[in-house]
């Protein structure tokens, strides 16, 4: 069902006997070389004969060779140069094979580039939590140095203090009343707010 185009490599060991032990050697070597590539071929699957081809080379090397050197040459590389399959069922099933090996290969190069990427995400992300992780240890300690070269001047801890709680007032939207110091202002808002005693019947009643 099928034919197979061989081409190898011969090579001259011993002239004497490649000149008068054998009469052909070029015919004995093309037979020899024919019949055990044939053998050899027959035992062989289909899917190593369309992917691989060494282990071909190497066997039909290996047999044929011992015995060519008897006759003054030796077997150099073989390959398969050219395949033709004459059944139909048999082409059908070849393409079938390699649809399917295309199909495990896509997939498989597909799936490498997946857990390349993958193995790249996962390292960022693993960095980059350790360089959180280490910022927010080294963060208390910059902060307390800070502070306490802030407290080792009483000025400027002062000034830092009053400040923030400056801050802290203005973003409390709370009313803030400013009474110069040393007047009797102060005094007499005191006293006018406690003697504020309120009724049920109308607003309260200022007692002078």
């Amino acid at each position: 069902p099928m034919g197979i185009g061989i081409w190898y490599e011969m090579f001259i060991s011993d002239p004497v006997s490649f000149l008068f032990k054998n009469t052909d050697p070029r015919g004995s070597l093309e037979a020899n070389v024919s019949n055990t590539t044939v053998r050899c071929l027959s035992n062989m699957k289909l899917s190593d004969m369309l992917e691989t081809r060494h282990i071909m080379s190497r066997t039909v090397r290996d047999e044929v060779s011992p015995k060519s050197h008897e006759w003054g040459y030796k077997l150099g590389s073989v390959y398969i140069r050219k395949v033709h399959f004459r059944d139909q069922e048999m082409i059908d099933q070849i393409e079938e094979k390699v649809v399917n090996r295309l199909r495990q290969v896509t997939s498989a190069i597909r799936q490498d580039g997946a857990n390349q990427v993958g193995l790249v995400t996962s390292t960022a992300e693993l960095q980059a939590a350790v360089e959180f992780a280490k910022a927010a240890a080294i963060r208390p300690r910059i902060v307390g140095d800070a502070l306490a070269r802030v407290a080792a001047d009483k000025e400027v801890s002062d000034a830092l203090f009053e400040v923030l709680e400056t801050q802290r007032l203005a973003e409390s939207n709370a009313k803030v009343t400013f009474l110069p110091a040393g007047n009797m202002l102060a005094e007499l808002l005191a006293a006018q707010s406690s003697a504020v005693v309120p009724t049920v019947e109308g607003p309260p009643t200022v007692i002078p």
